[in-house]
């Protein structure tokens, strides 16, 4: 349908780079939704926190980018937030703990791969979303079942399907694909670290949502002082993010052969005056 509307343009995807992205995608869809399985919310919110700085660990060491001293105290600002907003319990064991590495790595370098590809082969969101979906829903429809059931020890065609639990679940898939290509967006025309700053204000929403539908449990002081905090942090980094210096890729150039070349004649020039 978006082929046709004129969205996806004709473009190319090396193999071996969209089979590392859905390998990726896929670990963290699974890592993420196992995390929680295996977790406390606590930690689980601890392990999303911690996707911030994985992911600039990934920016300066591939791209090569530094961070001001405000951005990296605004990030830290917006972490310290969130972290008051929504963690509480806070138990770990050993395998939910390797979930949450697994997941919270694997997230970071899908993330990173979406702006990576979209810079290289000059993919727009649609495209790469075009070239990517297709593929890995159908990796996730082959390989899905066996890892629920080895997870769960239930297989997932034993469920009792209805006419409105199959709305719920084509409702929930309409939604992921909006979702993914509002990510293929963000990411594309900012960064995984932006996309991540900007997706705790998700968390923020979901807080006063469920204030206004469900009432006053689960907010006070506590959790209205996180979301200050964090909105605080989301604009000053916004702010400090968006100035010269505030978030650059440094470039070595090294020095060209002409150069070089100019170099030693000077100095044969030098050698021949003083001779």
């Amino acid at each position: 349908m978006a082929s046709v509307l004129g969205y996806i343009q004709d473009s190319y995807l090396p193999l071996p780079d969209l089979l590392k992205f859905v390998l990726f995608a896929n670990f963290s869809i699974v890592g993420m939704n196992v995390s929680l399985m295996w977790n406390s919310v606590g930690f689980y919110q601890i392990a999303k926190l911690s996707m911030i700085p994985v992911s600039c660990f990934l920016e300066v060491v591939f791209d090569k980018v530094r961070y001001s001293r405000d951005t990296k105290l605004s990030i830290l600002v917006v972490l310290l937030g969130v972290a008051v907003c929504t963690v509480t319990d806070v138990s770990v064991n050993i395998k939910g703990f390797l979930a949450a590495v697994i997941a919270v790595w694997s997230t970071a370098l899908q993330q990173y791969y979406v702006h990576f590809l979209q810079r290289k082969h000059s993919l727009g969101s649609f495209d790469l979303l075009g070239h990517t979906a297709p593929v890995q829903a159908a990796s996730l429809l082959l390989v899905g079942p066996f890892v629920d059931y080895w997870l769960t020890e239930k297989k997932v065609y034993a469920y009792n399907y209805t006419v409105i639990s199959m709305f719920f679940i084509i409702l929930s898939c309409t939604i992921a694909v909006g979702t993914n290509l509002s990510q293929f967006i963000c990411i594309g025309r900012f960064t995984a670290v932006s996309f991540q700053v900007l997706g705790h204000m998700k968390t923020i929403l979901v807080l006063i949502l469920g204030f206004i539908f469900f009432g006053k449990e689960g907010l006070n002081l506590h959790v209205i002082l996180g979301m200050i905090i964090a909105v605080a942090g989301m604009i000053w980094y916004g702010n400090a993010s968006s100035k010269p210096g505030g978030k650059e890729r440094w470039i070595y150039s090294a020095p060209s052969n002409k150069s070089q070349k100019q170099d030693e004649l000077s100095d044969s020039t030098e050698t021949d005056e003083r001779v």
